[in-house]
């Protein structure tokens, strides 16, 4: 079943399309992280790696509930025709996953696309049409203006149809979701990457790939192979997970065994 948290009234669900091995090895994704550090992060989280040293991921989307509607962040590796086809283990389970959480697409108001990896949008579109008819799709404009270097094939299998269905919005920067809910934009990852953060008092984050495995949560400062900028990313990401530490949140994270977890007392962070 899929795992919830409630910040005030509002509730935050995480949902698992698909787990699996990621197509290169870890030392290859943390080409700087030496063996003490992969070796915490494995005492830190031993689902993340295989017995043979390799690294093993979880592929999730965040549903936030609350009385503006349901709110989607990210959408998973998505069917078996997937653009995430080439590498990761599709079908993905969003749509079982979502069945039992108790949402139906037609009611997801808004969804929030963290970035252009094709692990992060697969049911965003399928068959040509938005799987979530009513909902607007959010992206910020600098990771729409960087698509064709990101993956050109998403311009024509998602953003056309986004844009022809008229439920495309691009945002530049933060942007008030409701109350309590906001995108951040949290660049580096991708040119215009962005994550969420829900409530003021112990918020929640859902990062998207701010960081991608425990040696990133552990050592902020690691960077990874497919970081469009490394030294970007390393900023927001310390500028987050300090914002998390400060006020006693929690992190949704998409690629981490457990989904949601605090930032733990012996990461370095600016301060």
């Amino acid at each position: 079943m899929p795992v919830t948290r409630r910040v005030g009234s509002v509730e935050i669900t995480a949902l698992t399309d698909a787990e699996g091995p990621f197509f290169s090895h870890r030392h290859e994704a943390f080409p700087t992280a030496d063996a003490e550090q992969f070796a915490a992060a494995d005492a830190y989280d031993p689902g993340s790696v295989t017995d043979d040293g390799r690294w093993w991921l979880k592929f999730r989307a965040f549903a936030i509930r609350g009385e503006s509607g349901v709110t989607m962040v990210d959408t998973g590796i998505g069917p078996a025709d997937s653009p995430a086809s080439t590498w990761a283990p599709v079908p993905g389970e969003l749509p079982a996953e979502l069945a039992a959480a108790g949402i139906s697409p037609e009611e997801v108001t808004t969804v929030v696309l963290t970035h252009l990896h094709t692990d992060h949008v697969g049911w965003a579109v399928t068959g040509a049409r938005p799987f979530f008819p009513n909902a607007r799709y959010l992206l910020q404009t600098a990771e729409y203006e960087a698509v064709d270097a990101l993956n050109p094939g998403l311009r024509e299998h998602l953003l056309e149809p986004l844009r022809s269905s008229d439920q495309l919005c691009l945002v530049d920067g933060d942007e008030e979701l409701a109350d309590t809910i906001r995108v951040v934009a949290t660049p580096g990852h991708t040119p215009g990457h962005q994550s969420v953060l829900v409530g003021h008092d112990d918020p929640v984050a859902v990062t998207g790939d701010l960081l991608v495995h425990p040696v990133q949560l552990l050592y902020p400062d690691v960077a990874y192979s497919h970081e469009s900028d490394p030294d970007t990313a390393r900023e927001s990401r310390l500028r987050l997970l300090a914002h998390i530490a400060i006020n006693s949140g929690q992190l949704a994270t998409p690629h981490l065994t457990m989904p949601f977890v605090e930032v733990p007392s012996t990461t370095r962070l600016p301060g």
